[in-house]
């Protein structure tokens, strides 16, 4: 039985979610990251596309097991919204550059 006043978690109670902070945080690394992937793969592309393109699978490939540990903590899930969001963005780019 828990005493009066306490609840059943060992967690203290949650803080407002940061919107305006997360939003910008994430928006910023999502351009960073999607001029990152766009240039790179552009570059790629000119040696040869099949190379731009394993390249960026074997990239995320390999990042997204650690993405996946990371995605529950505060700060980092925003960073990580806005990293998958630049990514998708700069395939898009790479797509239409094609």
């Amino acid at each position: 039985m828990n005493p009066p006043g306490r609840s059943r978690t060992p967690y203290p109670p949650a803080e407002p979610t940061p919107w305006a902070a997360g939003v910008t945080v994430a928006g910023l690394i999502a351009m960073l990251t999607a001029v990152g992937v766009y240039a790179f793969g552009a570059s790629l592309a000119q040696v040869h596309p099949l190379l731009s393109l394993a390249v960026n699978l074997v990239a995320v490939g390999g990042v997204t097991p650690t993405a996946w540990r990371w995605h529950d903590r505060p700060v980092a899930r925003w960073i990580l919204a806005g990293a998958g969001a630049g990514v998708l963005l700069g395939w898009i780019g790479l797509l239409f550059m094609a």
